[in-house]
């Protein structure tokens, strides 16, 4: 089953995404992103940290409510139009909301009030989605972690989880207090706290069945609840109108063959895990029979999928690392953190038109899985990209929306906050991905991290980019077929030297050396023992020859080097030129060098690139290529979002690249802008992310632009990709 499921998985996103016009499926497109940050109360320190991590929308679908724990609030958005998103304000509360629902005119949230792990508490807390007032709060008894409501909302179940202390016995359970189902009746639009139902939950599990963790609750239309207990690796189902116990049953392990285990700096499918428990974090009924689960896994296990279950125990359908493959041809799959791989956690379910869908939100991976449910082996319609982290989403059937909540925030950092995203539904093609790799043997061809591009000279869409240090340990050029949508990578030749993967490699400039092999530029930092170097492959991708920096610029270096290469003239005549990314040492504040050098004569020089001024954060160079009478560079600041200001293509004059001699003074060139791309980068409806790296110019005179996704560490994984389309026409 899973071989199969593999090759329809990843057969199924390329469909997916080549989808034509002329035979136009409904798929799903992000509309509007909305930064929790933008959503503070008025006074409030911008950095403050946010988050956004279980959402629902009011029965009308024009605000959506949001968990913010970090924040001890909820948040609303007004998304009466849904590609305008408005902040709407927050509630706060004396504790951590962890979930919350919406009945009528009034948002249900469950907060964490705990005094410590061993002395949880937490509330129910009614709030009037007009006023934004809380109407009255009912004891829980324990710490809350999902809430749900039956289809006609005169039930209310919430999980108390009382979860356990990692510091702990290595986080070992049981750790009392044992968490419990409650069940309150809902009368009016509002919860009754005098009926509210402990209903126990020992001695059901094989593991620590004294010490129940409860981690999601969901609803069918027969009032059945199905609850994950997560650490205890058991899936109970109830009759939620007397809380009986119906039937339980362990979630099982899986056996993993074929999967990434290292977080090594290279994508490699070799390894394996027997016997690894599911350990199901969210549950959705798919119908009144059969239920799926993530299974993301928390304190031994996670099995890196999905599982479909009906409602005695019997699996119908397991997803294995089927999902993970996928992901990892788009160049999602998180290789630093790759423990549990891309991480399955949240999920939705829902009927759009005569589709029965299902989401699966990969945390690790930032990824949504769309699946539509055949009642027996799902198929992978589209992977979306989503913020860092999706925690929670809401599907929104009757105006053709899904929305996610994205948990993460990293902008005490300086990267992206946390993230809630919109995505419509309409005929149309995939805008997303916009690359993605062929299979090898029945298994993608792991990518990310694209730094730098070059462009075959005879072949129009025929490019070659490379992977920076986010993989040392395999650092690699791929070929990309830019003709395709998404274009494709078809080819991955590993860099070699002494017939093993090249080490101590920071790649991040490609160029074509005209007889099949390439020159590479790799940027130094000397706390990782890199040295800045142009390196020379041929064409097995063995390197051939190594040229070190001259003590002149060795003098003057620091980490930020070398973010580009190109190659000008043929021959003896050849000459490389760098682009350095920042102000070296020795260098004026406001310029940074071209460098170049003369294989044939091993002549090196530099002339001085005037850099734009930076509101904030710094501006650098990304990448040079030439192409005609120029050579084109990449010019950024490190900012994203809302902040970034700085993201353009400049050109400076072949003529004016007559380098002055290293040590004395350089001339100054002058330079032209081509193009902004900060819209190119908003055209998918995310954050503009801060790093594009690579440019080139195909044999047809296209230019194509792509962003390092950091190998998906404290980043969204997107690979951007695109065609700016001729570049001598503007």
């Amino acid at each position: 089953m899973k071989s199969r499921s593999i090759i329809a998985g990843l057969a199924a996103v390329l469909a997916a995404s080549v989808a034509t016009a002329a035979h136009a499926e409904p798929v799903f497109n992000r509309i509007a992103s909305f930064a929790v940050a933008g959503n503070l109360p008025d006074g409030t320190d911008p950095k403050t940290a946010t988050s956004s991590e279980i959402i629902a929308a009011t029965e009308d679908g024009n605000t959506l409510v949001y968990s913010d724990s970090p924040l001890k609030a909820i948040g609303f958005i007004d998304i009466t139009d849904a590609k305008a998103p408005k902040a709407a304000g927050t509630v706060s509360f004396e504790g951590e909301p962890t979930s919350v629902t919406v009945v009528g005119g009034k948002a249900l949230v469950a907060v964490n009030t705990r005094e410590s792990f061993v002395k949880p508490s937490g509330l129910l807390a009614v709030v009037d989605i007009a006023t934004k007032k809380i109407e009255t709060t009912c004891d829980l008894g324990g710490q809350p972690d999902s809430i749900a409501l039956n289809k006609d909302k005169t039930i209310a179940a919430i999980a108390i989880e009382n979860e356990r202390d990692e510091e702990v016995n290595d986080g070992a359970i049981p750790q009392m207090p044992a968490g419990d189902l409650v069940l309150v009746s809902i009368k009016d639009g509002a919860p009754d706290c005098a009926t509210v139902n402990h209903v126990a939950l020992t001695g059901l599990a094989d593991i620590a069945g004294d010490d129940p963790e409860p981690e999601f609750v969901s609803f069918n239309g027969q009032d059945e609840i199905a609850l994950t207990l997560q650490e205890n690796n058991h899936i109970v189902i109830l009759d939620g109108k007397t809380g009986t116990v119906k039937t339980h049953f362990s979630a099982g392990a899986v056996d993993l063959d074929k999967i990434d285990t290292k977080k090594d700096g290279r994508i490699a499918f070799t390894g394996k895990k027997e016997g690894q428990k599911r350990e199901p974090d969210a549950v959705k009924w798919l119908d009144d029979d059969r239920l799926v689960v993530a299974n993301e896994g928390d304190w031994e296990g996670g099995s890196r999928g999905f599982t479909i279950f009906d409602k005695t125990g019997k699996v119908a359908y397991e997803s294995g690392p089927s999902l993970e493959y996928a992901i990892a041809s788009i160049g999602h799959y998180p290789d630093k953190r790759n423990s549990k791989g891309v991480e399955p956690e949240g999920l939705e379910a829902a009927t759009f038109g005569e589709d029965n869908l299902f989401f699966v939100l990969a945390e690790r991976a930032s990824i949504v899985g769309v699946y539509k449910d055949t009642g027996a082996e799902p198929e992978l319609l589209q992977l979306l990209p989503s913020g860092i982290g999706p925690e929670g989403a809401v599907a929104i059937p009757a105006r053709n929306l899904l929305v996610t909540a994205n948990e993460t925030d990293l902008g005490e950092d300086g990267l992206a906050r946390s993230h809630v995203m919109i995505y419509e539904r309409a005929e149309g093609t995939a805008a997303y991905p916009q690359i993605k790799s062929a299979d090898k043997d029945g298994l993608p061809v792991g990518f990310g991290a694209l730094s730098g591009l070059a462009a075959a000279k005879d072949e129009p869409g025929k490019l070659f980019a490379v992977s920076d240090s986010v993989y040392s340990s395999d650092p690699a050029i791929f070929t990309i077929d830019a003709t395709q949508k998404p274009a494709l990578i078809t080819e991955k030749l590993s860099i070699t030297r002494d017939g093993a993967p090249a080490q101590k490699l920071d790649i991040e400039g490609v160029a074509i050396d005209g007889e099949g092999g390439f020159w590479l530029a790799s940027e130094g930092n000397s706390d990782k023992l890199y040295a800045h170097a142009i390196l020379h492959v041929n064409k097995k991708g063995e390197i051939k020859q190594e040229i070190a920096i001259p003590a002149e610029l060795r003098a003057g270096e620091i980490r930020y080097g070398f973010e580009g290469i190109t190659a000008v003239g043929e021959g003896d005549d050849t000459v490389l030129w760098m682009a350095v990314q920042r102000e070296w040492k020795d260098d004026e504040k406001g310029f940074v060098k071209l460098v170049s050098y003369k294989p044939s004569s091993e002549e090196w020089g530099a002339v001085r690139y005037p850099l734009e001024k930076a509101e904030a954060g710094w501006v650098g160079l990304s990448e040079i290529t030439v192409n005609g009478d120029y050579a084109y560079i990449v010019e950024r600041d490190n900012l994203l979002g809302k902040d970034a200001k700085l993201k353009k293509l400049y050109r400076v004059a072949l003529a004016d690249l007559k380098p002055g001699k290293l040590g004395e003074t350089l001339p100054t060139v002058k330079k032209e802008e081509v193009r902004d791309l900060i819209p190119d980068l908003k055209a998918l409806n995310g954050y503009v992310v801060d790093k594009v790296e690579g440019f080139t110019i195909d044999a047809a005179g296209n230019g194509y632009v792509v962003t390092d996704n950091d190998g998906v560490d404290d980043s969204s994984g997107e690979t951007l990709f695109f065609s700016i389309g001729p570049v001598n026409a503007m």
